[in-house]
């Protein structure tokens, strides 16, 4: 009911475009970034409105590969401001494909700016709106996108680590404890949300000057770097609360990981390795989930298992750092995508051999069933298939292969439950 009334809504007030463009085989782009945009006598006066940024519209192909533009018209004037919308190219196409930037367009307008962008560098777009500007408060947004609330890749990376570890420390033919694995997956969302938070503050200074990153809340000045802190102690006080659910020797071991938390966003100012300083931090999990189910740590078990989450973060990460080395270049800050360079792939294959090895032994100390080496395989696979096909110059390919990894994370965790209930 909501998208017919605001269809209609749309047709009252101007007319609606949609690009045809042909991929040579009438299907859609391999990149799904095409998007229909919309045109309103608010924008034909200069005026964008946030309000109707629905992005209504579709991507249709033509069999001649011809580019044309299409509108039905109730009286609007078509001229518009360039600015309302940007454009990439489709590598496989060579087209450009307009939409509209929303937050960018709405401050442009604000501040009687008109940045005259036009794209087509091969950058991932920023699409105008997600679940969080259509559902939320107006008052609530910022902070949400400040935990990357509507961005879960993080959360899956930071809980599959502190799943593994409580699915091991499992008893033999039995589930996993669920209150655990409940507690650690708001403790995931929560940490992952303070990270970003911390991230976020100390970084506000690079973040302007970096393509994919300026627009965040503290770094486009939606919030405050007060304000950022205001919501950092209100997670972080509730990450407390989830910590005190453990036992004593967990929650030591559980704050402890607050000075990787904290220094992390510092380390790409300092070393070329700042994948393996989050590699550490991200896989904390690995240790805490075994000792909140066993009160204690098993070296033979878990530093292998810890150690595969690391490199399994070398491998990602690396992946995820070539989306911003133009920037990075520019901005003075390091990372492995910087000191591999063209070698990043045979550097990131032996990260990915190192991290199926560790987790081979630790299936081998644990003395776990069959079905985990068969998962294993696949999981291998996966990793194979992502070091082989990504395309490090293209930033697309980059980020969806970096979203990819959940189901690795997916595919060691299916492989331990089915381990475990056989052994």
């Amino acid at each position: 009911m909501y998208t017919r009334r605001l269809k209609t809504k749309l047709q009252t007030l101007g007319s609606v475009f949609y690009r045809r463009c042909d991929n040579g085989i009438g299907a859609r782009c391999p990149d799904d970034l095409f998007r229909g945009y919309v045109l309103t006598q608010e924008a034909s006066a200069g005026k964008f409105a946030p309000s109707l940024s629905a992005l209504i519209g579709r991507c249709l192909f033509s069999w001649n590969g011809s580019e044309r533009i299409h509108g039905s018209s109730h009286g609007a004037n078509l001229d518009f401001p360039r600015r309302n919308f940007r454009s990439f190219r489709c590598s496989n196409v060579g087209s450009f494909v307009g939409f509209s930037s929303v937050a960018e367009s709405a401050k442009n307008d604000e501040n009687g700016k008109d940045d005259g962008s036009r794209g087509g560098d091969g950058k991932v777009p920023k699409l105008g709106a997600s679940w969080i500007d259509l559902y939320l408060p107006r008052k609530a947004r910022p902070y949400a996108h400040l935990a990357r609330l509507d961005k879960p890749i993080g959360t899956w990376l930071l809980a599959w680590p502190c799943m593994w570890s409580i699915m091991l420390a499992a008893n033999p033919g039995s589930l996993p404890d669920l209150k655990m694995l409940m507690l650690f997956g708001s403790g995931a969302l929560l940490l992952r949300g303070a990270g970003c938070t911390i991230n976020d503050l100390l970084d506000r200074d690079i973040d302007v000057m970096v393509e994919r990153t300026k627009s965040r809340p503290i770094a486009s000045g939606l919030l405050t770097p007060f304000q950022g802190l205001c919501f950092l102690g209100f997670q972080l006080l509730l990450g407390l609360g989830i910590l005190l659910q453990l036992n004593n020797y967990s929650r030591i071991l559980g704050a402890s990981s607050l000075l990787l938390v904290f220094s992390y966003p510092l380390m790409k100012r300092f070393t070329f390795w700042p994948q393996a300083y989050l590699g550490l931090t991200f896989n904390w999990g690995a240790l805490l989930g075994w000792s909140a189910v066993k009160g204690s740590l098993d070296p033979h078990i878990v530093l292998p298992l810890y150690f595969s989450g690391v490199f399994w973060t070398l491998v990602y990460d690396t992946i995820y750092a070539h989306q911003d080395k133009e920037d990075d270049v520019k901005v003075g800050v390091r990372s492995t995508a910087l000191r591999f360079g063209d070698l990043s792939k045979e550097w990131i294959s032996g990260f990915g051999i190192a991290c199926i090895g560790s987790l081979a032994l630790c299936g081998y100390n644990t003395e776990i069933g069959w079905p985990y080496y068969a998962f294993l395989t696949a999981a291998s696979g996966h990793i194979v298939w992502q070091i082989s096909t990504v395309d490090l110059s293209c930033r697309a390919d980059c980020n969806r292969k970096f979203v990819s990894n959940k189901w690795f994370g997916a595919l060691v965790f299916g492989g331990i439950l089915f381990g475990k209930l056989v052994t």
